[in-house]
């Protein structure tokens, strides 16, 4: 059994990540209520890449998060990694410790920007490169998923938790699959139009679509990376991750091997697949590779 580092209790960390997060929640409701309000969104977003763009919420949630964890456990020897730090200094994130916080402050930031409310806030403790315990706060919904590594529960501001479901056994046409809104492909078109599911629910952020299959709004998600594109990054998945699997799901590469994390480049590329049933998910990752191969689809050979 994996102990934490001497001098931090489960419950009480537990405890400081729900008020740091609701904290967040705080900042991100208050900028996203700005920018649905206002016309001139220039001073909220600090850059002008679209395909990747930063907010002040970005920047004040990161800032909040990092310095609570670092006041309150300083002599901790466990290290932090972050979207917002990686995106200004990438080579000089400092992860070499068994434990690591990798930190998203906002993910979904374009449906942040665009007023979807389909966005979150991840934050994941690692352990030798897994996802150990971890959160994922979505504001907009009043909820706030927390997995101490063994349990996973949703509570809201006023502390009632969310009753989870649970998963029945569906075959691949059965099921609803969740997948992305800004960053879809026609690569990954063509396969969910062969896999012919029952029903599909587009979403932004990795973690309110995570959250949609914890609910039982759909079953599975596929997350398909172009071979020498921009692929997600490991604060795109630890958080989701950890409260996929302590729900009974899974999340893996299509062979059914699970996340390798904290590389060089910190890229989660391929195909990736999350799925509620944990019991199941190795013949669902068969059945779709096996479409794929059919159907020539995606260069296999270097996923």
């Amino acid at each position: 059994m994996v102990k934490l580092p001497e001098g931090v209790d489960i419950n009480n960390l537990i405890d400081d990540l729900r008020i740091f997060s609701w904290e967040a929640a705080e900042i991100l409701l208050q900028y996203s209520q700005i920018l649905k309000k206002s016309k001139d969104k220039a001073n909220i977003i600090k850059n002008d890449n679209e395909k990747d763009p930063v907010t002040i919420a970005d920047l004040e949630v990161n800032d909040l998060i990092l310095k609570r964890m670092q006041c309150k456990y300083p002599n901790i020897g466990w290290k932090y990694l972050s979207e917002e730090n990686a995106k200004v200094d990438l080579d000089n994130c400092d992860i070499n410790s068994e434990w690591v916080w990798i930190l998203d402050p906002l993910d979904g930031t374009k449906d942040f920007i665009q007023g979807t409310g389909n966005y979150a806030m991840h934050f994941a403790l690692n352990y030798k490169n897994k996802p150990f315990l971890g959160v994922v706060l979505i504001p907009e919904k009043d909820e706030l998923w927390i997995s101490n590594g063994e349990n996973v529960w949703c509570e809201r501001r006023d502390h009632v938790n969310r009753k989870l479901n649970s998963f029945p056994n569906k075959s691949l046409c059965e099921m609803t699959l969740v997948t992305s809104k800004n960053h879809s492909n026609p690569t990954l078109m063509r396969l969910i139009d062969k896999v012919c599911f029952k029903n599909v629910l587009i979403m932004g952020s990795i973690g309110c679509k995570i959250a949609s299959i914890i609910r039982g709004e759909s079953d599975i998600y596929i997350c398909l990376s172009l071979p020498y594109e921009s692929s997600p990054k490991d604060w795109d998945f630890a958080a989701p991750e950890i409260i996929l699997k302590t729900s009974g799901g899974a999340v893996t590469n299509l062979e059914n091997e699970e996340l390798s994390y904290e590389k060089s480049n910190f890229d989660q590329g391929g195909i990736i697949i999350a799925s509620n049933n944990k019991k199941m998910h190795a013949e669902l990752c068969f059945q779709i590779k096996e479409i794929i191969k059919k159907y020539d689809i995606y260069p296999l050979s270097i996923s």
